[in-house]
């Protein structure tokens, strides 16, 4: 059975009343794991002035397998986690390496079945109190309870992914691929608080790396103060927002449907402009003159003539910002392609002309009418649109 090496990080400032305790009772258990795993113990201290590091450091004088780390100035969550690991998996020589904290609030007996899951073959191991088995203090207020079960609620909402239950836990264990992937992205004032718990999953889920959950219990603190603030909330919000923004922005579907929102927009606007202009209503009599036009009225005709000047906007924004990866930018490029914009687009535009036309035939010409059929067009238009031109206008290039 192959040698591996976990180390335990545990990030500390002013934690000389719980790291004393602790560092005897991770020991404890680590006489329960396996002999082919060799565990150590990692103390970041981010120069504590009651002394934790002195604590630590008369520990590692004894026992060989724990290490103290210090840091020259408080840094952080974040921080500590970033040197901390990058002294585990460099010279410590770490594979796995497990976060913990110093507070007591993780149970120190689940370690084995962290370890249990990584050799089945998982990445990624949480600690997770919202799964059968788990839980949270019953003695937390309301507003505690309320924001730990909302917030992960929200991520999960926002991220559209309800695979991980606890996205805000602080106990886990990481492999050293999912390390080496992720950690160059971790840079940063944003991830050097408690946002680097929820940025760093986030991104190893994005890259695919597997995760598993073993549930506990989250016991509360009973000496020292906790670091948790108002801080954590607002930074937590603002970069599950943000960086949800900037996935689906980098999805060419969604880009594409802003383009088309904005068409929309100057498609609507031509719609009642062009529709109370005499020159379109006398064009969309002198149509239905015609037995193959009959069909053709003023909403249709000026629906057509605001999506045509819809098309030199879409043209435009796809080529920069939908199809950027295949932007076209010389001349010679873009003349003949736009031309074939163009003529590729009159099959969506004759389809609004006939959708509205059709449609307020049906059910009217007043201004609801009008615009539901629009929209209707509009949405029905995009779909062809979008296959067209990311078919023939910019297709891949080889």
């Amino acid at each position: 059975m192959k040698n591996i090496r976990a180390v335990v990080i545990i990030p500390t400032y002013n934690e000389k009343e719980n790291i004393g305790r602790l560092i005897p009772c991770l020991l404890e258990v680590f006489l329960k794991i396996p002999a082919h795993i060799e565990m150590h113990i990692l103390v970041v201290d981010d120069s504590s002035p009651d002394g934790t590091g002195h604590v630590v450091r008369d520990i590692t004088k004894k026992n060989t397998h724990v290490h103290l780390l210090t840091n020259a100035k408080k840094g952080g969550l974040g921080v500590a986690y970033l040197i901390g690991m990058k002294e585990a998996f460099g010279d410590l020589k770490a594979d796995i390496i497990f976060e913990f904290d110093a507070d007591f609030s993780h149970d120190p007996e689940k370690i084995p079945l962290f370890l249990q899951k990584i050799e089945e073959g998982y990445d990624f191991v949480l600690g997770s109190r919202y799964i059968s088995g788990g839980s949270i203090p019953r003695n937390w207020g309301f507003h505690r309870k309320f924001l730990s079960i909302f917030g992960n609620l929200f991520i999960n909402l926002v991220l559209t992914t309800f695979v991980i239950r606890d996205w805000t836990t602080g106990y886990r264990a990481i492999t050293k691929k999912v390390y080496e992937a992720v950690y160059p992205e971790m840079t940063g004032e944003r991830f050097s608080g408690y946002t680097w718990q929820i940025g760093f999953l986030h991104k190893a889920v994005r890259k695919g790396f597997s995760v598993a959950e073993v549930p506990f219990h989250f016991i509360d603190r009973t000496m020292g103060h906790s670091k948790l603030g108002a801080e954590y909330i607002k930074n937590t919000l603002f970069y599950i927002i943000k960086v949800r923004v900037q996935e689906l922005l980098a999805m060419r579907v969604v880009r594409f449907g802003f383009v088309g929102l904005l068409g929309f927009v100057i498609n609507t606007i031509g719609l009642f402009v062009f529709s109370r202009l005499t020159v379109v209503q006398n064009a969309a009599l002198w149509m239905q003159s015609m037995a193959y036009l009959k069909f053709v009225n003023v909403s249709g005709l000026a629906s057509a003539l605001g999506a045509e000047c819809a098309i030199v906007s879409n043209f435009t924004w796809n080529n920069l910002w939908t199809f950027s990866d295949r932007k076209m930018t010389s001349v010679g490029q873009i003349i003949p392609k736009f031309i074939q914009f163009n003529l590729s687009s009159f099959g969506a535009v004759f389809i609004q002309l006939f959708v509205v036309s059709l449609g307020t035939g049906f059910t009217g010409q007043a201004t609801l009418s009008r615009m539901f059929w629009l929209v209707f067009a509009t949405g029905l238009g995009m779909v062809v649109n979008y296959l067209i031109y990311s078919t023939f206008i910019w297709k891949t290039k080889k």
